[in-house]
């Protein structure tokens, strides 16, 4: 008879998607361009030159996309709100896009289903962009503002509110890399991003918690682990240092202990002084108090760790190659003597290494560093997989068979109780995605949903993965021997 692990009494099983990638209805009902809008139609910016105009339509499909959460039994549903549906143009209220939200929220309540609202998921109002985006601190001011119509709008139903998510991505791979939204290339508008972001979220939490005590307030972020080729050769020991300052450091050390890394500022400033500069210059007296403000909840992404040396593999670990033609830069700006190397993981379809263990250390390192001294709990707010899914008949019926989904669903939900097991304190797990939807650069070329989207007919489909992950939830645990199965 094989075990079972038993998730803790409270753990929430959830999964999560963002407006852009879903919503469509692009200029519908007063909605206007976001930084994504504008930035899809950019000559390959975006396979196949892909928009999320439609997407998966969940504008006019929501009520029947929560039926099917409420199918699978989640527990809850982390999405987003589209600054550029509520405020257009980062103006005026627009009653409509609101109305959208509440509706939404009142068929996820009557479904029994928790709402999980984040506020920011990367789709910045385009006129704001057009006055300087998240590299002036007006953005952020803005950003609180929106934040408080959404609480007057939804604050007597929503309990839980995330500030933003990954604001790495949405500040160095955005600003720096060129890679997504709005497509730049300078260290100086990463890192003026990266603190008006942080500082939008600090001021936004100071502003909900004195309206309402009782609410969950917190920030997703997108962590990962950084190892050495050699641990015992310092270059790859210092790549190592570089992609955990950068990448983990520059917002954890902020939000819990009110300064940015010294290393990393010394690592900054050998690459570009002028751009360190310009950053000091924006962070003005107080502002790190600001960010510091305590919150209740830090959401971790994982997806994978990272394996580097300070030279060259004798051959390049596989990867997924870049979406386009367009140029990419690094999104560290330290990256001098910084190289990826393989460790001989299986892959997803993003070239990503399969690495479940990592997500149980990064979760045992974030609570002893960080959020366990300061009594924050821990949610895996997204964790998930894109795989070259095919959709089959069999006896007049739909099927995804995605096997390895499957596998990946088990092994990191294992990794979490392995964390939960070590004392940590992590009270939640959220797959991304829900649906099939529109990757941000590579269009609709990756799948990471549980549920299939036919785009053609936005037809859904529920994958043997969204099945499995429906059992683990219904029975409250894990068999801790094989697959997880489909029953």
């Amino acid at each position: 008879m094989s075990a079972t692990r038993a998730f803790p009494e409270g753990f929430l099983f959830g999964a999560a998607t963002a407006a852009y990638q879903i919503e469509g209805a692009a200029f519908e009902d007063g909605r206007t361009a976001s930084i994504w809008d504008a930035f899809s139609r950019v000559p390959n910016a975006v396979i196949n030159a892909d928009n999320g105009d439609v997407a998966c339509d969940h504008y006019h499909r929501y009520a029947g996309d929560v039926q099917l959460m409420k199918s699978l039994g989640l527990q809850t549903y982390r999405f987003s709100t589209s600054w550029s549906r509520v405020r257009p143009d980062g103006g005026a209220l627009n009653p409509k896009g609101v109305d959208f939200y509440k509706r939404l929220v009142d068929e996820l309540l009557d479904a029994g289903i928790l709402p999980w609202l984040t506020l920011y998921h990367w789709d910045l109002p385009q006129a704001l962009q057009d006055r300087g985006g998240w590299t002036v601190r007006e953005t952020s001011d803005l950003f609180t503002e929106y934040a408080l119509d959404m609480h007057d709008a939804l604050g007597d139903r929503v309990n839980v509110w995330t500030t933003l998510n990954e604001p790495w991505c949405s500040s160095f791979l955005s600003y720096t890399a060129g890679a997504h939204a709005p497509g730049h290339y300078s260290q100086a508008e990463g890192m003026l991003a990266a603190h008006h972001l942080l500082l939008g979220h600090g001021q936004t939490v100071r502003e909900l918690r004195a309206r309402d005590s009782s609410l969950n307030l917190g920030l997703t972020l997108n962590l990962t682990v950084a190892d050495a080729v050699d641990p015992t050769n310092p270059s790859d020991v210092d790549a190592a240092r570089r992609i955990d300052g950068q990448f983990n450091r520059w917002f954890l050390e902020p939000v819990f202990r009110a300064e940015y890394p010294a290393d990393i500022i010394k690592d900054f400033r050998d690459t570009d002084a002028e751009a360190v500069s310009r950053w000091q210059a924006a962070v003005q007296p107080g502002d790190l108090d600001v960010i510091s403000t305590p919150i209740d909840t830090l959401g971790v992404n994982y997806y994978h760790g990272e394996f580097v040396g300070g030279t060259p593999p004798v051959v390049n670990p596989p990867a997924g190659d870049a979406p386009t033609e367009r140029p990419i830069s690094s999104p560290f700006p330290a990256h001098q003597n910084l190289f990826w190397h393989d460790r001989g993981l299986p892959r997803t379809n993003m070239g990503w290494e399969v690495q479940p263990e990592g997500l149980t250390r990064l979760l045992v390192h974030v609570s002893e560093e960080y959020s366990a001294q300061a009594g924050v709990a821990l949610y895996v707010t997204e964790n998930g997989a894109a795989y070259d899914d095919e959709l089959v008949v069999e006896d007049g019926e739909a099927h995804v068979h995605d096997t390895d989904r499957v596998e990946f669903v088990e092994a990191h939900l294992g990794a979490v109780l392995d964390a939960v097991d070590q004392g940590v304190d992590v009270r939640g797990y959220f797959y991304w995605s829900l649906m099939d939807n529109f990757e941000w650069a590579w269009g609709y070329e990756k799948r990471f949903g549980i549920i299939f989207v036919d785009y053609a007919t936005q037809e859904r489909t529920v994958k043997d993965s969204g099945l499995a992950y429906a059992r683990v939830i219904a029975e409250r645990a894990l068999v801790a021997e094989g697959a997880v199965g489909v029953g």
